[in-house]
């Protein structure tokens, strides 16, 4: 299917060397899906961390339910380290929430 640019208001074909330069760009996107989801699967991770720094503080004992979470959270991503396990820990229902369970605090 050919691609198109405007110019001047007026859509006008690609080239072939535009093309190829569009084909590349496109591929270079697509080859680093994988450590897009990676950075944003950290990303998640640090922030449900360090909501959670203020129970490592010398005068509160950290209930060891949310050692165990917590330890489990910094093991992402060794444990899930490939595109498939990346698309299972982002996967959100209907309403935008994320559905696996890593991201959940435990409550006890």
């Amino acid at each position: 299917m050919p691609r198109y640019k405007l110019y001047n208001g007026e859509r006008i074909q690609f080239t072939a060397e535009e093309e190829t330069a569009r084909d590349a760009v496109e591929k270079a996107w697509s080859d680093k899906k994988a450590d897009r989801k990676l950075a944003q699967i950290k990303q998640m991770r640090l922030q449900r961390l360090q909501s959670t720094d203020w129970m490592s503080a010398s005068d509160v004992t950290m209930p060891d339910y949310i050692k165990t979470w917590r330890q489990t959270l910094r093991d992402l991503p060794a444990n899930h380290t490939d595109e498939n396990a990346y698309d299972l820990l982002l996967a959100r229902d209907s309403d935008g929430k994320l559905t696996h369970s890593v991201w959940t605090q435990p409550t006890s």
